[in-house]
């Protein structure tokens, strides 16, 4: 059961709140996704909230629906861990990055379990994406770690998962990992009201999701303020807010 807070106690615990008027982009054509973000602008921590995505240690989303006549069910916790992405070779030092861990059951079976790696840009309250690590499901057993990357290995760099002020058709990569993960995203509707189990939302925002390296997929998200993620593709939001756990 999650216990829910006002997101205003949220927004006081991060620094990076308010600072949303700078740009990210660079100025590309329309028909183009942008990859350089100028991150040796940014000064990266571990925290923050920008209006569409919450990085504070506790917050949990989860979501429920179906997809080919299977139950899904997502659960998406910010957790109180760090991990660093050693970016030394690359002129940015060692980000301190936050753990946000995914995990999905499809028909009351664990399928995926997924450790992502956020960091908030200061100058800019955007959140970037610096790699994940996954295990993949089957019959309760691992099987593989498909989609695994970590910024500064092989090639990869970070993407950008949520802009600090969410630009109309701004089109932008969200993971940068040559041969293994390069999702882009482009903004494409603003001032939506949703409504879901978790209640009505207002003035929310659509993404549609691609990759070069399946041309033809596509994947429609919708995130509202203050809450973040509330549709992924047929599964919606049916909970949020804040947790508590015992420390180990």
């Amino acid at each position: 059961m999650i216990h829910r807070s006002t997101i205003l106690s949220i927004l006081i615990l991060s620094i990076c709140l308010g600072l949303i008027n700078t740009p990210v982009f660079s100025s590309e054509d329309d028909d183009s996704f942008t990859t350089d973000f100028r991150l040796q602008d940014c000064k990266f921590v571990p925290w923050g909230v920008n209006p569409y995505f919450i990085l504070i240690p506790g917050y949990q989303l989860v979501l429920e629906g179906q997809e080919d006549d299977e139950e899904i069910l997502v659960q998406i916790t910010v957790l109180d861990k760090i991990k660093y992405i050693d970016l030394r070779d690359e002129g940015l030092g060692i980000v301190k990055t936050r753990v946000v861990e995914e995990q999905e059951w499809v028909d009351e079976e664990i399928a995926e379990i997924s450790w992502n790696y956020f960091a908030c840009c200061c100058k800019t309250n955007a959140i970037y994406y610096f790699g994940e690590d996954v295990d993949i499901y089957e019959d309760g057993e691992v099987v593989s770690h498909e989609g695994a990357w970590i910024a500064g290995k092989k090639g990869a760099m970070p993407g950008l998962v949520m802009p600090g002020t969410f630009l109309l058709n701004s089109k932008y990569y969200q993971e940068i990992a040559p041969k293994v993960a390069m999702d882009r995203a482009e903004n494409i509707t603003m001032g939506l009201k949703i409504k879901t189990d978790a209640g009505n939302f207002k003035n929310c925002v659509e993404v549609r999701e691609t990759t070069p390296l399946e041309p033809d997929s596509e994947s429609i998200k919708m995130y509202c303020p203050s809450v973040g993620l509330v549709y992924d593709d047929g599964i919606e939001l049916v909970d949020y807010g804040m947790i508590f756990w015992n420390n180990h």
